[in-house]
């Protein structure tokens, strides 16, 4: 049985009523195109979706596990054709426009073809005003800046791919951040990205997009691939500026009649932006370890045993250094006979020392974990 040359994957859940209406457009498009194809949806329904596919020549498969990603994944494995088509089954997307897709694969112009409803015609009451206007351009720019793409509708899910660029993606992604994974991933792999207009028509049925829960997973998942600017930036901003009004403050002395309140402020600051640096660590040393992340700049050198060494030891001095900075304030409070001390400023820089201290030597720690975990599971 000789291999199609297109593969339409549909995901599917609970679209009776317009599943078969996706599936006679594709059958069309295909049939117009002269092309040579198949039709995968990928079901995970509890009413008649199954049957209808069924019915109109689709090939089934019903995904192990639930969730947007999960349905893509699986029907992607099982598809046989050159080129694959990626399209919903609610029939927002019209898929006679397919060849608007299939045309700059065909011609070997781009390796992955990406619908954008903004700079097409989008129907109206089929996209809320909040995904319009706030949501889908504050995603799609974020994904911009921080992987240099250049496309205006990150979250549309008509899109097409060559089973060759495909392959080279490591997409991983169960629910909806799958749509920005397979953009993330085109870019990292120097994909040749290509966008075409296209029409968006309203839902028949009840959306199951959640805006805040969806969008929040998009945004944490762009977080995994580039933290620098959601914690190293800021933290490191934080960090300086805590740490200046801690100590500046501290020389001028009368804190505790005068500038208590700016100096714990600057206290917690310095506090806070160390966690903030350590936290964008973790992500992106967890990236590096998945293959999501390059293994390049000073955070990949942290992998190094020796890195990890010196900050433990610098951790360590800081610790030591808070300590000894607060028994000078313990033995003044033993010698007043425990009664009332005026020693604020000493007690706070001290506190502030040993917190970071202990945050870099958990820090080297919880690291140098990580690397064994992953030797351990090579």
């Amino acid at each position: 049985m000789s291999s199609p040359l297109v593969s339409v994957i549909i995901p599917c859940m609970n679209e009776e009523k317009t599943i078969g209406s996706c599936i006679s457009k594709a059958w069309s498009a295909l049939e117009q195109e002269g092309l040579d194809g198949e039709i995968i949806v990928a079901d995970n329904s509890d009413d008649n979706s199954r049957e209808i596919a069924k019915n109109m020549g689709a090939r089934v498969i019903i995904p192990q596990k639930k969730g947007y990603g999960n349905a893509y994944l699986e029907g992607l494995q099982c598809a046989r054709g050159k080129y694959f088509l990626l399209a919903d089954a609610d029939d927002t997307y019209d898929l006679n426009e397919m060849q608007k897709f299939l045309k700059p694969l065909l011609a070997g112009d781009a390796d992955f073809v990406i619908g954008s409803r903004m700079r097409g015609n989008i129907e109206k009451n089929s996209m809320p005003w909040l995904h319009r206007y706030i949501g889908n351009p504050i995603l799609t720019g974020t994904l911009n800046l921080l992987f240099k793409t250049d496309i205006s509708d990150a979250h549309c899910g008509m899109r097409a791919i060559t089973r060759e660029a495909y392959d080279k993606l490591d997409l991983k992604s169960e629910g909806m951040e799958f749509a920005s994974e397979m953009i993330i991933e085109a870019a990292r792999k120097k994909l040749r990205i290509a966008e075409v207009p296209i029409n968006y028509y309203p839902r028949q049925t009840p959306s199951k997009l959640h805006s805040w829960g969806d969008g929040w997973r998009h945004l944490r998942f762009m977080m995994l691939y580039n933290p620098t600017p959601f914690f190293y930036i800021p933290g490191f901003l934080l960090f300086l500026l805590g740490a200046f009004m801690t100590f500046s403050l501290a020389m001028r002395g009368n804190l505790e009649t005068t500038r208590f309140h700016s100096f714990i402020l600057g206290s917690m600051m310095a506090i806070i932006g160390t966690q903030m640096i350590t936290t964008g660590s973790y992500m992106k040393i967890y990236g590096i370890l998945h293959n999501k992340i390059e293994r390049t700049g000073t955070t990949a050198r942290l992998l190094d045993y020796h890195s990890l060494e010196a900050w433990l030891i610098a951790g360590i001095l800081l610790f030591v250094m808070g300590m000894v900075w607060g028994s000078g304030v313990i033995f003044k409070w033993i010698s007043s006979g425990y009664g009332s001390l005026s020693e604020l400023g000493n007690a706070v820089i001290s506190m502030v020392l040993v917190a970071v201290g202990i945050q870099i030597i958990l820090f080297a720690l919880i690291i140098s974990i990580f690397i064994l975990d992953k030797k351990d599971n090579k």
